[in-house]
């Protein structure tokens, strides 16, 4: 049983899909469904995931795939079952052919709010909001996005304000700019380095000094894939 909610989206996303060729994106699910953020529509697509009335490729936002459809939304035009669709897909259901791949596909990432270049913070919290990211600036992986600030790496290219993607990784090599996590407790964005039984945490402006730390005190979190910059 779906919820009206639910209902609405999947019968959205099957309108969509049919009248264009492609999923709608996120801001055209919320405005269509006149929620106030899109958080809502990325939990009410997990929800019909999880009851499999929908498949989202892996790194593709634009993909959503309508596997089928309740029985008591009347006859549809019949078609080849999906390629993730069940084997043996139930008697109540319709099976409907994949959308074909757009051309600027875009991932919506959770944006799990700032992170400092210059002094820590506290630990990076989920703000339920979501960035739209092109596909291409991703590999594989898990991602999600957070807004810098600071200028404590202005010399690496990053602005206090700009969004920077990080792909979730607990291991990073020396050199690389990382998500850092100190103490359990604070974030920083910087660039690790080891040495012996030490760890340093490396501004890239002269302004500030490098942190060392115990090995036991510093989790990487996250290593820096991508950057967004928004010019006004």
């Amino acid at each position: 049983m779906l919820t009206r909610k639910q209902h609405e989206l999947l019968m959205y996303i099957h309108r969509h899909l049919n009248e264009t060729g492609y999923s709608p994106s996120f801001e055209e699910m919320k405005e269509a469904l006149d929620l106030k953020s899109k958080s809502g529509i990325h939990r009410l697509i997990t929800a019909l995931e999880e009851r499999g009335f929908l498949v989202r490729r892996a790194h593709r936002a634009r993909a959503l795939e309508v596997v089928r459809l309740p029985e008591d939304l009347g006859p549809r035009r019949s078609a080849a079952p999906a390629k993730e669709a069940p084997a043996t897909p139930p008697s109540n259901v319709v099976q409907l052919r994949p959308a074909p791949e757009p051309s600027n596909d875009v991932i919506a990432l959770p944006l799990f709010g700032r992170i400092a270049a210059g002094s820590p913070i506290e630990a990076m919290r989920d703000t339920g909001n979501l960035v739209d990211v092109p596909a291409a600036m991703l590999g594989g992986g898990e991602h999600y996005a957070l807004e810098v600030s600071g200028d404590s790496m202005i010399e690496a290219g990053i602005m206090d304000g700009d969004t920077v993607i990080i792909r979730r990784d607990d291991v990073a090599e020396n050199g690389a700019i990382v998500v850092a996590l100190v103490d359990q407790n604070e974030v920083t964005l910087k660039r690790l380095w080891r040495k012996g039984g030490s760890v340093a945490l490396e501004p890239a402006n002269k302004a500030y000094e490098t942190r060392i730390f115990g090995p036991d005190r510093v989790q990487v979190q996250g290593k820096l894939v991508g950057l967004l910059r928004q010019y006004h």
